[in-house]
């Protein structure tokens, strides 16, 4: 069955070395675990980029078996078997029997053909499997009101066709685990990435780690690694917690008032970046006791969120971002998702045409 992980990552810029650009596509598949920056042949990638380089990208359609594979690589036909397997349920190759003997190509005959049969098919996997997601995200317009500051998250995710539920697994379930939203390591029975994104799946605004945290009885460290995976998935996304923002301001104005006074909140506390009418009334809030969040919010209306999230930097305090579901509905998330997925797979194709020119180049 169909099965492949994308990962985006830098392409490897004007380079015509077919070993680096073979690495590259490999590494872009999920099909090697890179330890390194660049796209050097490592110790990792060595067993299964010497098995390609010297037998499907030599002769794509000769019709490989087990152990003539073997007899060239260097690998044990143990290790070749299970380099197959990776290569059959990610589409780079595809088996026949012939005279009992199963062979393997390379599908249509180069790699740039095999990418662009890969690209098509994950597209189409991964767009009836985001399907499911409509019954469980509910609509929010409100969800989606302050706008996502979200730094480059490189994009990682699991395209897999719909395999035999395990027992007791719903869709969601099935989803989240073939999407990759578990993690490599996940035990049987963790629900915790499900749990996660139904909790958000169904929250009209965003939530805070620490919420999440605590909702299900689990470490935040715990919660955020699922969060990462389904960030890199662009299921979910970070956001600044704007209502949170004026509440953490009075915070750390009536903290740094008690503890250095009120000239340090004029100067190094920031207060005397603010319009004079804005600065003067917080001040005389904290000389009279009488500011509470609500009233801070007032105050601070003139005045723009990069300001405000700098005043509350200088008093100490950080951003309070929380995590939603990246659209106001389940086509928007599916539709950002497949954005993402597209990038990915046209990068790759790119790729995997520059090789094939690369290696047309060295025969000729």
């Amino acid at each position: 069955m169909f099965r492949v992980r994308l990962v985006e990552a830098p392409m490897p810029t004007g380079s015509r070395d077919p070993d680096v650009l073979l690495a590259w596509l490999l590494d872009s598949m999920g099909l090697v675990r890179r330890k390194s920056d660049g796209f050097s042949v490592d110790d990792d990638q060595g067993a299964l980029h010497r098995m390609l380089s010297q037998t499907f990208m030599a002769e794509p359609l000769k019709g490989w078996d087990a152990k003539s594979i073997s007899d060239i690589s260097g690998l044990s036909q143990t290790g070749v078997h299970h380099q197959l397997v990776k290569l059959r349920e990610s589409g780079l190759v595809s088996t026949q029997t012939d005279d009992r003997w199963h062979v393997y190509v390379l599908r249509g005959g180069s790699m740039s053909a095999s990418m662009e049969l890969i690209s098509a098919q994950a597209k189409v996997i991964l767009n009836q499997r985001l399907g499911t997601l409509s019954s469980y995200i509910s609509e929010s317009e409100e969800r989606m009101v302050v706008p996502c500051e979200e730094e480059e998250y490189g994009f990682r995710i699991e395209v897999a066709e719909p395999r035999a539920l395990v027992e007791a697994e719903d869709s969601l379930d099935a989803l989240v685990r073939e999407l990759g939203l578990n993690g490599e390591r996940a035990k049987q029975g963790d629900e915790l990435s499900r749990k996660l994104l139904e909790e958000l799946s169904g929250s009209g605004n965003a939530v805070s780690l620490l919420a999440l945290s605590e909702k299900f009885g689990e470490s935040r460290s715990r919660v955020q690694r699922s969060i990462e995976r389904m960030r890199a998935a662009g299921i979910v996304e970070r956001v600044p917690m704007l209502e949170r923002l004026a509440q953490d301001i009075y915070a750390g104005l009536m903290r740094q008032s008690d503890a250095r006074g009120e000239d340090w909140l004029m100067t190094r506390g920031g207060l005397g970046r603010l319009d004079e009418s804005v600065s003067k009334s917080l001040i005389a809030g904290v000389r009279k006791k009488s500011l509470d969040s609500d009233r801070v919010q007032e105050i601070l209306k003139p005045v723009d969120i990069d300001a405000q999230r700098i005043l509350l930097n200088t008093l100490g305090g950080r951003m309070p971002y929380g995590i939603r579901i990246a659209g106001k509905d389940a086509g928007a998330v599916r539709e950002g998702v497949m954005r993402k997925a597209e990038r990915t797979l046209r990068r790759m194709r790119t790729v995997a045409q520059r090789l094939d020119d690369a290696l047309d180049d060295n025969e000729s």
